[in-house]
């Protein structure tokens, strides 16, 4: 069983900047996919950006402000957030899995979870 611990939410302005940690509980030889979704209040859970074999994935709006990286010594995946907008408010929560890259986007796909961590932007 792996546990996915998140930190660095936090209430920020518009145009600031945040990082987010995911750190697993253990190395997982199954597991090829770290992912970040976000769920803001009233709407289902987005795809916000994932890390497999080494290579990024990332929806379009954040595309250019957001980067996802890992430190594999550390079992932890990071979420650096810049030019925070408004529209970025919500829970963030992180993945792991081992997903097919057709469905790298969906939370389905996805076999273990973090608790989320809330990240406010005000404008």
């Amino acid at each position: 069983q792996v546990q996915l611990v998140e930190s660095g939410g936090g209430l920020v302005q518009a145009g600031d900047s945040l990082r987010l940690s995911c750190t697993a509980s253990t190395r997982a030889s199954s597991i090829s996919t770290q992912a970040w979704f976000r769920q803001a209040p009233g709407e289902e859970r987005q795809f916000v950006a994932a890390f497999r074999w080494g290579s990024t994935y990332y929806t379009d709006s954040v595309k250019g402000r957001f980067s996802i990286s890992r430190d594999s010594a550390k079992n932890t995946v990071y979420l650096q957030m810049n030019s925070l907008k408004p529209e970025d408010t919500a829970v963030y929560y992180c993945a792991a899995g081992s997903p097919i890259l057709s469905n790298l986007r969906a939370d389905s796909a996805y076999r273990y979870w973090g608790q989320g961590t809330q990240v406010s932007v005000s404008s």
